[in-house]
C-alpha cells in the first residue's frame, strides 16, 4: 500500500470513528496528550487534501508533519488536524495566501486573534487555520524547536505524487521520530515507537 493509500483509508476509518458525533467547541488546541485531535470537532469532515491540493497549485511549498505525516508512513492512529511546515520565506507567502484563500480558510495567530488571508499573516512564525474539512497549523522554522533542525528537516523532505496529479511533501520518518520524541508527551511517544517499528519491520522485509 502506498502512503496515499494509507491517507484515504485513514480518513475513511476517521469519518466512521465520528460518524454520529455532536460538535461541541473543543478545538485542535483543545486536544489532550494523550488522545489527541481525534476527540476533537476537527476530526468532523476531517480531509486535509482540498487544502493541500490548493497549496500545490498555488506553488506554495508547504511539508505535512505531525500525525498526517506519521499516516503517510503507515501509522495506525487517527488524527482530526494537520500541520504544516514551510521555510518562512516571505517570498512564498503570496502562495501560501492564495492556497488558503481558495478554500476559505480562516486564520487566526497563535493567541487566537483573527488574522487576514493574505501575505502579511505568513510572515508570524505560525497561523492556526480552520476551514471546512481541515484545521491545524501552518509553521516556520522561526518558531522555538529547541535543538531541531527543521529547516534541514524542510530540505530533505520526502514528495508523493497523487493518482490526481498534484503532490504532498512530508516529513522522512526519522525526522518526524526526531520530532515527537522532542516533544514528549504520550501520544508522541506511542507514536515514535510505532514508527520505529514499522521502521524495523520493514527493513526485515515484512511489509
Amino acid at each position: 500500500m502506498n502512503a496515499y493509500d494509507r491517507l484515504d483509508r485513514a480518513l475513511a476509518k476517521t469519518a466512521e470513528a465520528v460518524r454520529g458525533r455532536t460538535r461541541t467547541g473543543r478545538t485542535h488546541d483543545d486536544a489532550d496528550d494523550v488522545v489527541g485531535t481525534l476527540a476533537t470537532d476537527g476530526a468532523i469532515d476531517f480531509d486535509p487534501r482540498p487544502l493541500l491540493r490548493a497549496l500545490h497549485r498555488a506553488g506554495a511549498p508547504v511539508v505535512v508533519i505531525g500525525q498526517v505525516a506519521g499516516i503517510l508512513h503507515g501509522s495506525a492512529e487517527l488524527t482530526g488536524d494537520l500541520d504544516l511546515l514551510w521555510d518562512g520565506d516571505p517570498r512564498h507567502t503570496p502562495a501560501l495566501a492564495a492556497g488558503f484563500a481558495a478554500i476559505g480558510a480562516e486564520l487566526t495567530d497563535d493567541d487566537g486573534r483573527p488574522l487576514p488571508c493574505g501575505p502579511e499573516s505568513f510572515l508570524l512564525p505560525k497561523v492556526q487555520f480552520v476551514a471546512p474539512t481541515v484545521s491545524g497549523d501552518a509553521c516556520t522554522p522561526a518558531l522555538p524547536w529547541g535543538e531541531l533542525e527543521v529547516r534541514d528537516y524542510l530540505q530533505r523532505s520526502q514528495r508523493l505524487q497523487t493518482p490526481e496529479g498534484w503532490s504532498i511533501g512530508y516529513l522522512r520518518a526519522s525526522d518526524l521520530i526526531t520530532m515527537r520524541l522532542a516533544a514528549g508527551r504520550p501520544k508522541d511517544l506511542r507514536r515514535a515507537d510505532e514508527l520505529i517499528a514499522l521502521g524495523r519491520e520493514r527493513l526485515a522485509g515484512s511489509i
